[in-house]
């Protein structure tokens, strides 16, 4: 086991207990865990996960784990579940509404987003919300979202089948 895995064993009862207002050490730069350590990570939260299933905290780390591990059912599923555990938890609702920004579903990044604003309980928290709301915003104007499709296709599918029709016919009387 790495010193990283070994220190996140020895945090996780204290974090279990506790609201956390700091971010564990491999959370913090996602850019210096190697992939074979995320793995140990994941495995580690996995089963703390399932011994303390009412830790908020220790289920957000893991949705942010699968999210640098590139599994994004699985890391909305867990965040999810840590959002519904604890409503008032500042970290669960904050990486939530990130993992929905970052995959472009931006009106309801923005909503959960506003949630997270509300539940900051210090300026470092507050301004961690802010920016990330900010950012929607402006992706929202820039007009960088997933389309929405709000019109009916049924005009122009009938519009093609009469075409084909028109043309079968046209072939047919042309042999």
């Amino acid at each position: 086991m790495s010193t990283a895995l070994e220190t996140l064993n020895t945090t996780l009862v204290p974090v279990a207990e506790r609201p956390v207002r700091i971010l564990p050490i491999p959370w913090r730069d996602p850019h210096t865990v190697s992939p074979a350590e995320l793995r140990e990570h994941i495995v580690v939260l996995e089963k703390a996960c399932a011994e303390n299933p009412k830790s908020a905290d220790l289920r957000t780390c893991l949705g942010m784990a699968y999210a640098m591990n590139y599994e994004a059912y699985k890391s909305m599923d867990v965040l999810e579940a840590a959002v519904r555990l604890d409503k008032k938890h500042f970290f669960a609702q904050l990486k939530y509404s990130e993992l929905l920004y970052r995959l472009r579903a931006l009106p309801r990044a923005e909503q959960e987003t506003l949630k997270a604003l509300e539940l900051a309980g210090n300026g470092w928290e507050m301004s961690l919300a802010r920016k990330q709301l900010q950012e929607i915003r402006r992706l929202i104007r820039e007009g960088t979202q997933k389309p929405e499709w709000s019109k009916s296709l049924k005009r122009p599918a009938m519009f093609l089948l009469a075409m084909l029709v028109f043309l079968s016919l046209i072939l047919k009387v042309w042999k």
